[in-house]
C-alpha cells in the first residue's frame, strides 16, 4: 500500500468485497468504456478492469503512475487533474455511452459531482463520497440536509445512496464514514442545459434566505417590490408564506422560468 498524501485527500480502500460492490453498482460490461477518477493504489481499478471493455484512469499523483501502469497494462492511466482535464476529450464516445466512477477526495467532491452532471452526461456515475455529501445529494425537500446541491443534481439525475463504507475500511482512516452515491441522468431533465447557470444562481440565492418566507426571500434576492414579487409567485403557483427550503426541484424550475419570463436576469 503506497503512502497516502494528506494534501491530495488520499484515503485508500482495499477490502475486495466492498470494491466489488462498488464496481457492481456501476454495472459495466465488456462493451462499456469506464472512466475512473483517482485510482490511487488501484483497489477499485482491479474489479473495474475485470468488468469493463475499456478502462481509462485519471491520476493526479505522479508517484502512483508507474505502479498503476505496471499492475494494469491494459488500463489507460493518464496523469492529470480530474477537475481540469476534459473527460469527454479522452474518448470519442458521447456522454451517454460513458460510465464514470471513483473513490474521490473529500475536498473536491462537490466540484467533481458538478462536473459529472455537465452535459453530455455519462450514462451512469458512481462515486464513493463522504457520507454527509451523499445525504445532501439525495435529501428530500424540507429536511436539514436539503439544499442547493440536492436541487442541482436532482434536477438532472436520479440520485441514490446505495450503502455505507465505514471509516475503518480506509487507510489512513478518515474522521467520517463514506457512502456510495449513484447518479443516473433523467430521460427528461427538469432543467434545460441552457438554463443551468441562471437556475443555479437562483437556487443558491434563495437558499441564502432558506428560513424566510418565500415572498420576503424573493424580494431580497431580486430587489423587486412586494407587488411584483407576489405576482411572480402567484403565476408560478407557489404560496408566499412557504420557505425556499421546502420547494421541490420541479417547483424551483417552475419559479425560475416564471422569473425569467418576467424579466429577471442573473446579471
Amino acid at each position: 500500500m503506497p503512502h497516502a498524501k494528506r494534501r491530495l485527500g488520499q484515503h485508500f480502500l482495499s477490502d475486495p468485497r466492498l470494491l466489488a460492490r462498488i464496481a457492481d453498482a456501476l454495472g459495466s460490461g465488456p462493451e462499456d468504456t469506464v472512466l475512473e477518477i483517482g485510482p490511487g493504489a488501484g483497489g477499485l481499478t482491479a474489479p473495474l478492469a475485470a468488468r469493463a471493455g475499456r478502462l481509462i484512469a485519471i491520476e493526479k499523483d505522479r508517484d502512483l503512475i508507474a505502479a498503476l501502469r505496471l499492475r494494469f497494462p491494459t488500463v489507460e492511466v493518464i496523469e492529470a487533474d480530474a477537475l481540469e482535464v476534459d473527460w469527454h476529450g479522452l474518448t470519442p464516445l458521447q456522454g451517454a455511452d460513458l460510465l464514470i466512477t471513483g473513490n474521490i477526495p473529500y475536498n473536491i467532491t462537490s466540484p467533481l459531482i458538478d462536473k459529472a452532471m455537465q452535459p453530455p452526461r455519462p450514462r451512469r456515475t458512481v462515486f464513493l463520497v463522504q457520507k454527509e455529501v451523499a445525504e445532501r445529494v439525495t435529501a428530500l425537500p424540507g429536511t436539514q440536509e436539503y439544499g442547493a446541491l440536492s436541487i442541482g443534481v436532482q434536477a438532472v439525475a436520479r440520485a441514490e445512496r446505495l450503502f455505507i463504507v465505514p471509516a475503518g475500511a480506509f487507510t489512513p482512516r478518515p474522521k467520517v464514514d463514506s457512502a456510495v452515491l449513484r447518479l443516473t441522468p433523467l430521460d427528461h431533465p427538469l432543467v434545460r442545459d441552457a438554463e443551468r447557470e441562471s437556475f443555479r444562481v437562483l437556487v443558491v440565492g434563495l437558499f441564502g434566505f432558506r428560513r424566510k418566507q418565500l415572498l420576503r426571500a424573493l424580494r431580497e434576492f431580486t430587489g423587486w417590490s412586494a407587488e411584483v414579487a407576489a405576482g411572480m409567485l402567484q403565476h408560478a403557483g407557489l404560496r408566499e408564506a412557504v420557505r425556499p427550503e421546502v420547494l421541490s426541484p420541479a417547483e424551483f424550475v417552475r419559479l425560475h422560468r416564471t422569473l425569467v419570463d418576467g424579466g429577471w436576469s442573473m446579471r
